[in-house]
């Protein structure tokens, strides 16, 4: 039997078989398909079974790996979203944390809001600090919410009421209204996407998981069936952010939680051999097609976070970006890789076209 690795990167898509009974490993490259990424996927996984002379029964399971998540928050590609919120707290998203990234730069610019102004919406219901209900959802203002949400087209629907975090009743209501009147609506609820405080870190990556739910729902359900059609692996495992796998179900419901999935497998597998080695502090290097990344391992283990950031206005400012809570392991990248191309502009510095 066979378990396979593979991973779209923003060049290549990468494919490794490990045989269980050999112990051999064996490794395909091919062209990424950037108009639908599961093409070269599947492409990738048929290439290196007829290099093998192996059928797809063969394959027991798939770890994929994959940039759709940070490429749709980088390029602004996602479902067009909602945010329904407690009244008075609209504009959160653009109030931020009220620190600038450069104290002193009073035209530092800052990401727009993956949700505009016109659709975030208010709500009349309020909780405390402890969870105890102030202001029971009203029905009526939640129905005028839904309501707003039908006649806009929106595609996805972020909800992120005060204190959510200790009492998500309020929240969970408002998805089953929400739910009777469009029951095919995606729907990500603060309480389950970061369950934590701060109202700006929880309303953002709650935001950023309904903008690329419908697309990530789309494609991994499509690679999934074109798995299942050409009699490949059932078992189809996700790579997470933090280093960890999940299910394509799982991915499908909390896509953020893979959005530097690629990125993390490399890490790992720097620390694997590391190990190896028997070396507890390593410092790993990926250079990819259009990106190379570096991680610091220690006793074994890749550094991680949940302070993260995407589609940062300054690449290498923290603040910049659009926080996003979630477990990932910690790496520099930089936007040059093997496929970049480079010159020597007339101050005599090197520059990545």
């Amino acid at each position: 039997m066979l378990r396979a690795g593979n991973d779209i990167g923003g060049t290549f898509t990468d494919t490794v078989f490990l045989d269980e009974q050999s112990g051999e490993m064996h490794v395909g490259k091919v062209l990424t398909t950037p108009g639908d990424p599961s093409v070269g996927a599947i492409e990738g996984l048929l290439d290196l079974l007829e290099q093998l002379d192996a059928q797809p029964q063969q394959v027991r399971n798939i770890v994929h790996g994959t940039t759709l998540v940070a490429n749709t928050l980088i390029e602004r590609k996602g479902a067009r979203t909602a945010l329904l919120t407690t009244r008075g707290f609209r504009d959160i998203l653009e109030a931020r944390t009220e620190k600038r990234y450069e104290l002193y730069d009073l035209n530092a610019e800052l990401p727009e809001p993956l949700v505009p102004r016109d659709l975030r919406i208010e709500v009349a219901e309020r909780m405390d600090e402890s969870g105890q209900v102030v202001l029971p959802l009203d029905e009526e203002s939640a129905a005028l919410a839904v309501e707003q949400v039908e006649a806009e087209a929106v595609q996805a629907v972020a909800i992120g009421f005060l204190h959510s975090y200790k009492n998500p009743a309020h929240e969970r209501e408002m998805r089953s209204i929400i739910r009777r009147r469009l029951p095919g609506m995606h729907v990500s609820l603060s309480a389950e996407v970061v369950p934590q405080i701060r109202e700006y870190q929880r309303f953002s990556t709650t935001v950023a998981n309904a903008y690329v739910q419908p697309l990530m729902d789309r494609y991994l359900s499509g690679l999934h069936d074109r798995l299942h059609q050409m009699g490949l692996a059932e078992q189809l495992y996700i790579m997470l952010s933090s280093g960890g796998i999940t299910t394509s179900d799982v991915s499908r419901e909390f896509p953020i939680r893979v959005v530097e999935s690629g990125p993390a497998a490399g890490a790992i597998a720097g620390a694997l051999y590391g190990s190896l080695l028997g070396l507890e502090r390593v410092v790993t290097y990926d250079m990819g097609g259009t990106t190379a990344k570096i991680c610091f391992v220690e006793a074994g283990h890749p550094m991680t976070t949940t302070e993260f950031e995407v589609a940062r206005v300054q690449r290498f400012k923290k603040g910049s970006g659009l926080p996003i809570k979630v477990p990932v392991i910690d790496m520099l990248e930089i936007g040059a890789g093997g496929g970049s191309i480079a010159r020597v502009d007339r101050m005599g510095l090197l520059k990545v076209v």
